[in-house]
């Protein structure tokens, strides 16, 4: 960030009026969860393993399940983790099993989306806000016995500054947490896709 761009950042941010501090605060939350989220999912696709997963069928189509539990033990992929937590229990409650696992592996994939999304919610409410106390400062300088032209362009400035800040972060966190949505969605299909690939083959073999 040059001096330039930094110097008007800080010159906006009081002109913007007290309701500048929560949606500042508002800001370095968004940019927190959006990093934390982007490494997640950076260190998720790494972590993937297709050609495991096509092994793991494969074992256990040929009725190999200890070969296809090795397979899946102490991985980072969580399909493959589901697919552990089902041949594990398979002569017990195959079914239940897969979705325990599921649903904690699609828990931590979703974390944090709450949070996005109140702040895709807040961040206009609060430069609504905004709006509002700088509109209200205009007029009681209209009010008062003489008319200050700067009171009065000052109220307005600090009533569009807190909008557009509001609008900003909700817009820029928008664009993020529908991508995490897609991810989390695209992540549960694969896992019940696999999951119904070994419910079906364990049928089978049974």
């Amino acid at each position: 960030m040059t001096p330039i761009l930094a110097n008007t950042l800080v010159d906006l941010f009081h002109k913007g009026g007290p309701i500048m501090w929560p949606i500042i605060v508002v800001t370095f939350f968004a940019i927190a969860i959006i990093a934390e989220r982007s490494w997640w999912w950076l260190q998720l696709a790494r972590a993937r393993k297709p050609e495991v997963l096509e092994q793991v069928l494969t074992a256990l189509d040929q009725g190999n399940a200890e070969q296809a539990q090795q397979l899946c033990a102490n991985t980072s992929d969580p399909v493959l983790r589901v697919l552990h937590a089902g041949i594990t229990h398979r002569h017990a409650s195959i079914t239940s099993a897969l979705q325990a696992a599921a649903g904690i592996e699609i828990k931590q994939a979703g974390r944090f989306l709450t949070a996005m999304d109140t702040i895709i919610t807040l961040a206009p409410l609060l430069g609504l806000l905004g709006t509002v106390t700088g509109i209200m400062g205009s007029f009681q300088s209209i009010g008062g016995s003489e008319l200050a032209v700067e009171k009065v362009t000052g109220g307005i400035g600090e009533a569009l500054i807190a909008t557009a800040f509001g609008l900003g972060i909700a817009i820029v966190t928008l664009i993020p947490y529908n991508w995490f949505h897609a991810k989390v969605a695209s992540l549960q299909h694969n896992i019940e896709t696999a999951a119904s690939n070994l419910e079906v083959i364990t049928a089978k073999h049974s």
